[in-house]
């Protein structure tokens, strides 16, 4: 499942394509790709961009960036709910680095060429896509000014508008690493499949494993299901025992990868839960925890979030929600959840995202309301929380990070 998708202009990020791709019972395109070239190389190899990526600040404070799309719903956003910063290309995972900066992957806005990807024998549902190296990591320091980490990554828009480009960002030590969900000959990067990837000190990326590739020969249980695509979506990624874990929303899967780049698969959701989405986890006294968008039209009340421990059993840990898009626990072990929508619609409508807490007895208590398309969330060391916001809905390059004062 990918992120959010939508069947509107309104709809824009890569969000999007995990969200409709979860659950839609839409039909697969019946264009013809173009042939891939043999034995496409397994190595992330960045290749000069065919058009410029829109230029980043080098320091772009937060009250000189790209203005947010205001609407009636975006207005009406709960008082502790306050802009941080913004000027972001579709804003998605937020990760708190050692240097106190706050991280965030960015989907990018796609790029001018056109491709229908190519795959050998595929065709998607989703093409034809509109491809760039527009993708990028940027930090934010406490004031709300943005620098860019790393930039010129696969970045691709469909036919629906949603975006998918860098979705998720890790730390061990001082070492970055970032999932690169936009890559990959499905969607026409022949040359920089899927990836997880090392950003080294100069602005590059070094590669450390082939998402693509393992994908390709390791399908979900549920098998070619009318949305999944061969390069999945890696929505997620945690550290545990120094090995990465990485969340694929699209496929359904869970697998630990290697520093050296040896890939395995942990859980495959679809075997036991069907096509669920998990797209969001947290790591917590050694579990994995994991939450679901669940299907569209969207039906509140019935996403989950799932325990895992590091053997792959799983269990409910929470139930009751709807459409989640990230989890964050608090430093008292409370469970939050960030919902793309708490309402029923075919599709998360601007205005009804929002934050929940889970009690001890499940009951679901309102901590931030009225927000539009938001997607990442995580705790700050003010013990806030900052959301990524206007993820995925209108204009790619409006993105921004809110945040939350929370009681």
């Amino acid at each position: 499942m990918r992120t959010l998708k939508m069947k509107s202009a309104v709809w824009g990020g890569g969000l999007l394509m995990v969200l409709f791709v979860a659950g839609c019972s839409a039909s697969p395109s019946t264009r013809t790709a173009e042939p891939a070239p043999a034995n496409p190389p397994t190595a992330v190899v960045v290749p000069t961009p065919s058009e410029e990526p829109p230029p980043p600040a080098t320091e772009e404070p937060a009250d000189t960036a790209a203005p947010v799309e205001e609407s009636a719903a975006a207005m009406s956003v709960s008082p502790n709910v306050s802009t941080f910063a913004s000027g972001f290309l579709a804003p998605r995972g937020l990760k708190f680095g050692p240097d106190g900066y706050l991280y965030v992957a960015e989907g990018g806005v796609g790029g001018e060429t056109e491709t229908m990807g190519t795959c050998e024998g595929f065709t998607s549902m989703f093409a034809p896509f509109h491809i760039g190296m527009s993708a990028r990591v940027s930090r934010v320091d406490a004031d709300g000014n943005r620098t860019t980490v790393v930039e010129n990554l696969p970045s691709f828009q469909d036919q629906f508008g949603d975006v998918i480009g860098v979705s998720d960002t890790l730390f061990i030590d001082d070492t970055l690493y970032a999932i690169v969900s936009g890559g990959g000959c499905s969607r026409g990067f022949e040359d920089f499949p899927a990836s997880v990837v090392e950003v080294l000190d100069d602005g590059t990326v070094k590669a450390v494993a082939d998402l693509s590739d393992f994908y390709t020969n390791h399908p979900a249980a549920a098998g070619n299901e009318a949305d999944f695509e061969p390069d999945g979506t890696a929505n997620a990624i945690v550290e545990h025992d120094g090995s990465l874990y990485i969340l694929n929303a699209n496929h359904g899967g869970l697998d630990v990868v290697t520093l050296d780049g040896q890939i395995r698969r942990l859980l495959d959701f679809t075997a036991t839960e069907g096509h669920v989405t998990p797209d969001t986890m947290v790591l917590r006294d050694g579990n994995f925890y994991i939450g679901t968008l669940s299907k569209f039209p969207i039906v509140p009340g019935t996403a989950k979030v799932y325990m895992v421990t590091p053997d792959g059993d799983l269990s409910v840990y929470a139930e009751g929600l709807t459409a989640v898009v990230s989890i964050a626990f608090d430093e008292d072990g409370r469970l939050y959840a960030l919902e793309a929508s708490n309402v029923e619609a075919e599709y998360p409508p601007p205005g009804a995202g929002r934050v929940v807490r889970i009690g001890e007895s499940g009951e679901l208590e309102e901590i931030a309301t009225g927000l539009s398309f938001p997607s990442g969330m995580v705790f700050g060391p003010d013990g806030e929380l900052y959301v990524s916001h206007f993820s995925y809905g209108g204009d790619p390059a409006n993105g921004e990070i809110v945040r939350i004062d929370v009681p």
